[in-house]
């Protein structure tokens, strides 16, 4: 799995000009779903986000976690997050998921961090969305779970 991850202030997802999630401050999540990513590994970066300190303290230091300042999530699934453009001009997505594992394991990764999170929404899996956030700081943080051996 691979996981943009950004501080926000506040973040939506629209569909057809329709909100259909949003969140205040805490993290918008972009979430992509390799073909041999398991519920282990989602729920193992779920726990990886959830702890990260990542949020200014009361010194303006990153000491805090989503955890800490009971924050709000977003997340939104992005097969694009596997795109290989090592080759020509036309990206590669051959290393994402099928739609169907994308889909069981976005939604597994969703249920884990609905577990810790009371405020959380999500995009729609496969749909065509539009995102608008005021990125905190800016903090934007890259992770993959085959870098941090899960």
């Amino acid at each position: 799995m691979r996981a943009c991850i950004q501080r926000v202030t506040h973040a939506r997802v629209s569909i057809d000009s329709e909100v259909v999630g949003s969140c205040q401050k805490g993290l918008m999540i972009l979430l992509g779903v390799a073909e041999d990513d398991t519920a282990k590994t989602a729920q193992q970066l779920w726990s990886k986000i959830y702890n990260l300190r990542i949020f200014n303290d009361e010194k303006g230091k990153m000491n805090l976690s989503l955890a800490d300042i009971e924050g709000d999530a977003l997340i939104v699934s992005q097969f694009t997050l596997y795109a290989d453009a090592r080759r020509g001009r036309r990206p590669s997505f051959i290393q994402a998921a099928s739609p169907q594992t994308g889909s069981a394991l976005y939604e597994k990764f969703c249920e884990f961090a609905r577990g810790d999170i009371p405020t959380l929404d999500q995009g729609v899996f496969g749909a065509d969305m539009q995102i608008e956030l005021v990125n905190d700081g800016p903090v934007t943080i890259w992770l993959d779970t085959k870098e941090l051996g899960f």
